[in-house]
């Protein structure tokens, strides 16, 4: 089993969706940690539990976007079999993503609504055909 904890490998302080708009982003989170957490679980086979507890508290738009894009990029089962969320201090929050966030991001997927980046990212880690492959997915908006 693999375990981060977002105070320990993110942020004491985690913000809002996207990079744009926050330091300590969901976005941010998403693409330097969460993505590459669960490739490696998912390679080995192990479960990929995250801890949500000892942060100053959370926007669920950060939760939204960081554990929607896991969805977007490795499916609602892949997800639903190699995630663990747990937050003993605001179990809301867990119930919030396995509940709504998920569901919403597993519809995303389907219709091809592909998700919002805000600023470059290093590439990251997407499922296609059940072959992990990693590219720079998308880029942000021309303004």
């Amino acid at each position: 089993m693999i375990t981060i904890s977002v105070l320990e490998n993110f942020s004491e302080f985690p913000a809002l969706r996207h990079c744009n708009i926050s330091d300590n982003s969901g976005e941010e989170f998403y693409h330097k940690v969460l993505n590459k957490v669960l490739k490696d679980a998912y390679e080995k086979g192990e479960k990929l539990t995250v801890n949500l507890d000892n942060t100053a508290g959370y926007a669920s738009s950060f939760l939204d976007e960081a554990f929607g894009n896991l969805v977007y990029d490795f499916t609602l089962d892949v997800v639903k079999k190699n995630i663990e969320i747990i937050s003993y201090q605001e179990p809301h929050w867990k119930d919030m993503i396995e509940n709504q966030t998920y569901m919403q991001w597993e519809k995303r997927r389907k219709n091809n609504q592909n998700p919002k980046v805000t600023k470059n990212h290093e590439a990251w880690f997407r499922l296609e055909n059940n072959q992990l492959k990693s590219k720079i997915w998308e880029h942000p908006a021309a303004v």
